[in-house]
């Protein structure tokens, strides 16, 4: 039977998941963070490789956390060709620790079996 500390540990954690950025929950921003908070700078090519996302997705996602600041977009050319890289930005390694920390109080927060 759950007593009262335990339904207040429920409401925190029900909380948190509220209180989660958006921005960083959606699982393809997720993983398109993750793959740049260890790489920090990657290609389109290679992103597009390891996240298995579809060009206009990939696309769509990256313009979004932009937007937010999380990320920069640089374009250049290189032998004739264009080359698109990623970088995180403080912001967003910032926003990707503090949603990791938010995940972690949650589940730790959650009763057990």
């Amino acid at each position: 039977m759950a007593g009262a500390n335990d339904k207040v540990d429920l409401q925190v954690g029900l909380q948190a998941i509220a209180d989660l950025d958006r921005t960083v929950h959606s699982p393809a921003r997720l993983l398109i963070l993750a793959v740049l908070y260890v790489s920090e700078e990657v290609d389109f090519g290679f992103l597009l490789g390891r996240t298995g996302l579809t060009r206009g997705n990939l696309s769509s996602h990256m313009a979004r956390l932009e937007e937010e600041g999380y990320v920069t977009v640089q374009k250049e050319f290189v032998a004739l060709r264009p080359l698109t890289l990623y970088h995180i930005t403080r912001q967003g390694r910032r926003a990707f620790s503090a949603y990791r920390r938010q995940m972690l109080s949650v589940l730790a927060s959650l009763p057990e079996e």
